[in-house]
């Protein structure tokens, strides 16, 4: 079984470098963002462990926590939460009578929209 997450993390980098290439700033910060959500997603909760914090030697393996693994369905449900979040933040500017960023949250969510079906 393939982690979903890993696949899309590896498709959002290859579209990166091409941002990154055509100097397109908007489309790098959005698939920056979601790449982030996506590390994110996949973060072990650490509960109280945190508070027992102990200093291990650079390379101690001992430290290393396996990353979650996410299913296609889990990963679908994250960016469709990434495309809703930016479409009620838009809704949220527009009432504010901040059309420009309202916009410009709208383009984000057509950007993040395309990974519906990753």
């Amino acid at each position: 079984m393939t982690d979903a997450a890993e696949t899309a993390k590896t498709r959002l980098r290859g579209d990166l470098r091409s941002a990154m290439r055509a100097r397109n700033a908007e489309e790098t910060a959005v698939l920056r963002a979601l790449i982030a959500a996506l590390d994110n997603a996949q973060a072990a909760p650490v509960g109280d462990k945190h508070l027992r914090y102990v200093v291990h030697q650079f390379g101690d393996r001992s430290a290393e926590v396996p990353r979650l693994s996410l299913d296609e369905a889990e990963v679908r449900c994250l960016v469709e939460r990434e495309v809703a979040s930016r479409h009620a933040d838009a809704d949220q500017f527009e009432g504010l009578g901040r059309l420009e960023r309202a916009a410009e949250l709208r383009a984000e969510a057509a950007i993040v929209a395309r990974y519906l079906t990753l």
